[in-house]
């Protein structure tokens, strides 16, 4: 899955030089992780999980000012990646998880504090449906109580969600 994951992003972002990770085997789930500067938003992808379930995940990530990637996305690929290991059946398309707290990991990954508390499963846009693209909504937009704002590419934003307060 190694090659279909290189050659696809490769395609998608002919020019672009990734950021990679890289994981110790045993300890974590995937293998390693890389993210691509697009336009508007960084590009993040998984490898290793495509060998149990042949998908990887992906995530988009509204891009500021930065010139590097935060990491904080990472954290939650991997926390994805042991969850979907956990399960008897693969995840798919239309799933979602409530992680009952901030999709960033706030405040133990670096990341911010924000509203956006689930992830929801979707074929990623431009890679297709051997790639699962996690998009964070809040609660009230998964459960159908509010609308999910009209996005091709569905680029998650933190800072759009006020953090829930308790």
């Amino acid at each position: 899955m190694w090659e279909v994951v290189t050659e696809a992003l490769g395609r998608l972002y002919p020019r672009e030089q990734p950021w990679h990770v890289s994981y110790v085997a045993g300890e974590h789930v995937l293998e390693a992780g890389s993210v691509y500067p697009a336009d508007g938003h960084w590009h993040y992808v998984t490898y290793g999980l495509g060998r149990r379930w042949g998908v990887e995940l992906t995530f988009r990530l509204v891009r500021g000012a930065e010139t590097d990637p935060p990491q904080w996305p990472f954290v939650t690929l991997e926390h994805m990646a042991g969850y979907a290991n956990s399960l008897a059946e693969p995840l798919e398309e239309g799933q979602w998880v409530d992680l009952v707290g901030p999709i960033t990991g706030f405040p133990f990954s670096g990341g911010p504090d924000t509203g956006l508390t689930v992830l929801i499963l979707t074929a990623d846009p431009e890679l297709g449906d051997r790639f699962l693209q996690l998009v964070g909504v809040t609660e009230a937009e998964a459960n159908g109580e509010s609308e999910i704002a009209d996005d091709r590419l569905m680029v998650t934003d933190p800072g759009r969600a006020r953090p829930v307060q308790e």
